[in-house]
């Protein structure tokens, strides 16, 4: 393993700072993301409505009510043109979700100061509503700030905690504050969703997954993650409830030479390292600010 950008940007299209550097994510088995549009599930469409993109406020620009997010393609910043969603904009730096009226966790690599707080917007319904789309805009009422920090841990090494705990700017009134564990753990064998930004995309989900085993601090999945997923909500697949956040993973593209482009690094289902997602029980407080 070793530490990459949340995204592996060109330098001249570098988007994400060092507070979003973490080990990136990959595919395993088949790819399962979907965009929202494309979700048959009607669970999983009502839990991507409670997720958001964390966005820098340079990427935004209001207008009549709305707010037009700027973001490269990734064919445009050098990745394979045969990749899924190429054509859609990557504004993304991080993932996160909606835990209380107006509170978001996502991984403590992605927020790591008050500075970054304030540079940072939260985004709802960044997503896109058909295969063509490639820019997206959303409602004002989408857009939040970030006011302050709850609580943060990131631990590098040993037991590898990775969260942060943020308050929004104003309550989130019209969509739903996602479930929890409280207390105890998942098993080993459960299946699983993700549901968050790869690479900075508009929202994309991801099933069939499953638990392949329980750390101290966190459990490995073969989830199908790149960076931007950071932050990501991961949910018991069954119940809808949040079992963890994603923070880190194998290494999600390889270059290709011949085609002089990144292409998405597949795995086996049972290969490679597998993803890391801290349980979400490990969170101080999230019981107090429903």
């Amino acid at each position: 393993m070793k530490l990459v950008h949340a995204f592996l940007l060109l330098v001249s299209l570098v988007l994400v700072t060092a507070q979003t550097q973490a080990r990136d994510k990959v595919i395993y088995g088949d790819d399962n993301r979907l965009d929202v549009f494309e979700s048959t599930n009607s669970l999983h469409v009502q839990l991507a409505r409670s997720t958001a993109a964390m966005i820098p406020g340079s990427n935004l620009r209001s207008e009549n009510g709305m707010v037009q997010i700027a973001g490269p393609s990734m064919a445009s910043r050098g990745f394979c043109s045969q990749e899924r969603f190429s054509n859609q904009s990557t504004a993304a730096n991080c993932s996160g979700f909606l835990v209380g009226s107006k509170y978001i966790v996502t991984a403590g690599h992605c927020i790591r100061s008050q500075m970054d707080c304030a540079s940072y917007k939260w985004v709802f319904d960044y997503k896109v509503d058909n295969a063509t789309q490639s820019q997206v805009s959303v409602e004002s009422d989408s857009v939040y700030s970030c006011t302050r920090i709850i609580s943060r841990k990131l631990d590098n090494g040993g037991e590898q905690d990775d969260y942060a705990l943020i308050e929004l700017d104003r309550a989130v009134t019209d969509r739903d504050v996602l479930q929890f564990r409280t207390s105890g753990r998942p098993q080993v064998g459960d299946d699983l969703v993700v549901i968050g930004h790869p690479t900075g995309l508009p929202t994309k989900i991801a099933d069939n997954a499953k638990i392949r085993s329980l750390n101290t601090k966190y459990f490995v999945a073969n989830l199908d993650t790149y960076g931007g997923n950071s932050g990501s909500a991961v949910f018991n697949n069954r119940t809808g409830i949040i079992e963890g956040i994603l923070v880190r993973g194998e290494n999600d593209y390889v270059y290709d030479n011949a085609r002089g482009c990144r292409a998405s690094n597949y795995c086996p289902d049972t290969g490679c390292r597998g993803e890391d997602v801290v349980y979400i029980t490990n969170v101080p407080g999230l019981s107090q600010i429903r």
